[in-house]
């Protein structure tokens, strides 16, 4: 990492490169982890960020970094925040990695899209377990598709012998983008082919929730570290692959609408859909944060406000219903009518009970006239912005329950760059002083919003305004 300055901003030099696939399911998140793990292992220091909206892959990632992950979306941090944070991370880190979403040129703005926008090279991993020499034939096309893509390399995954690697290998046109075959990774004999990072509903099993999750992770470094890629010395990693990020204009510092307030926020293995950002929004604005655990039996602690964010509340119903002591501290709290935002799992939480997959009922807190149900598929995913009467804020949805619910809708959130419609996007429900959703804040993007959420008496901006800018997203 290096500094200097070109046309009065100040750049900082740092080894970069983009991690992506031709689809989900190929292995961004193993490579990733990964490397980042076997730099660590040899001394450097690593920052590891993740495209779009995720909760999951970054606990992996921070695991093998040892540092935070911050998300990088264009359009829900805004071009700003994103060059803001990487030209940040290099001024103190060796190495930063960034996962990509879905494939590579997939979305409108797509991991192939930021890394053009950064002068940041691409290692393509492929899921190469069931083909020959047809790796070659999407190594080509990927090279080929869009000329500005600077691509590194690809590395093929879930390679079965050496045989099958050297089969990948000579199937290319290029022999100068092989960066070698990540071989199947298992940790038990017994079953060679089950998957390193294990998967559930909503991604990726939780990192915390393995004790051997860390033993995982230089499992796949071990592998990595006999490929072409993992074997490049330091010198080569910096001559390919350094990238000058820019300082972006200063933005005015946000201010202290927090301050002297103490905000509480549910953080264990049932709400654990956290962004680090939105917590350094929180203390950026001046609030300070108590946290607890509701399925260890915590108590709410002394607060002014409360966040209850997302997270797998279906998997810890026993542990939130008899927590009867935090029970009675939220309607307490409700009573003397200090917010709360609940997000996804924080809101079902809330609700009167959940109907898991088995038609199974089980009661929760009941602070909300609502019932959730669980659903095989998916009933929402995507991008979603959500107009308050404080300004725009950002964010997502991705669930597989549904609230029935008989609660005001006060507000409907809606895709980039359309309006809310009745019936579409997802609904903010109000009873006394919670605001709850699915919806999924990333709070940087209005912080003003997030502290009238939060109880501060915040100026209203021009409805019509805000309305427009939601348009033209």
């Amino acid at each position: 990492m290096t500094e200097t300055t070109v046309q009065d901003r100040p750049t900082a030099a740092c080894v970069a490169l983009l991690i992506a696939a031709p689809a989900s399911g190929q292995g961004k998140t193993t490579v990733t982890a990964a490397l980042a793990r076997l730099h660590a292992r040899q001394g450097r220091r690593v920052q590891v960020f993740k495209c779009g909206p995720d909760f999951l892959d970054p606990q992996w990632l921070r695991l093998a970094s040892g540092q935070p992950v911050h998300a990088l979306d264009r359009w829900m941090n805004g071009e700003v925040d994103v060059r803001a944070r990487l030209f940040q991370a290099a001024q103190s880190n060796d190495v930063l990695l960034i996962e990509g979403v879905m494939g590579l040129f997939d979305g409108a703005n797509s991991a192939a899209e930021l890394a053009k926008s950064l002068g940041i090279s691409a290692v393509v991993v492929v899921d190469a377990s069931a083909m020959a020499a047809t790796f070659g034939a999407i190594a080509h096309g990927l090279q080929h598709y869009d000329p500005g893509l600077q691509l590194a390399g690809v590395l093929a995954n879930r390679v079965a012998t050496a045989h099958h690697g050297e089969l990948l290998r000579s199937g290319l046109r290029d022999p100068a983008l092989w960066l070698g075959a990540m071989h199947q990774v298992s940790l038990d004999a017994a079953k060679p082919r089950a998957n390193l990072l294990p998967e559930r509903h909503l991604g990726l099993v939780a990192a915390h929730e393995l004790h051997d999750a860390a033993e995982r992770l230089d499992a796949a470094a071990d592998v990595l570290a006999l490929t072409p890629l993992g074997q490049l010395s330091w010198q080569e990693w910096q001559q390919r692959w350094t990238v000058a990020f820019t300082a972006p204009a200063v933005a005015a510092p946000v201010p202290a609408w927090l301050a002297g307030r103490r905000i509480a926020v549910a953080r264990d293995a049932a709400f654990s859909f956290i962004y680090t950002a939105n917590l350094e929004c929180l203390q950026a604005m001046g609030a300070e944060l108590a946290f607890f655990s509701p399925i260890a039996g915590d108590r709410l602690p002394a607060c002014d406000a409360l966040w209850l964010p997302g997270g797998y509340p279906e998997l810890h119903l026993p542990a939130l219903k008899a927590n009867a002591g935090l029970q009675l501290d939220l309607q307490a709290h409700l009573e003397q009518r200090k917010p709360v935002w609940a997000e996804c799992g924080g809101m079902v939480a809330l609700a009167e009970g959940l109907t898991d997959l088995d038609s199974r009922w089980h009661s929760l807190w009941g602070l909300l006239p609502a019932q959730a149900v669980m659903h095989q598929r998916l009933a929402g995913l995507g991008m979603q912005q959500l107009l308050t009467p404080w300004g725009m804020l950002r964010g997502h949805t991705f669930h597989y329950s549904k609230l029935q619910s008989e609660a005001l809708e006060v507000a409907r959130s809606s895709r980039p760059g359309q309006a809310a419609e009745s019936g579409k996007g997802e609904a903010v429900y109000q009873q006394g002083s919670i605001h709850a959703s699915y919806f999924h804040a990333w709070f940087p993007s209005c912080p003003q919003a997030v502290a009238a959420l939060l109880g501060v008496d915040m100026p209203v901006v021009d409805p019509q305004a805000w309305h427009r800018e939601a348009l033209n997203a």
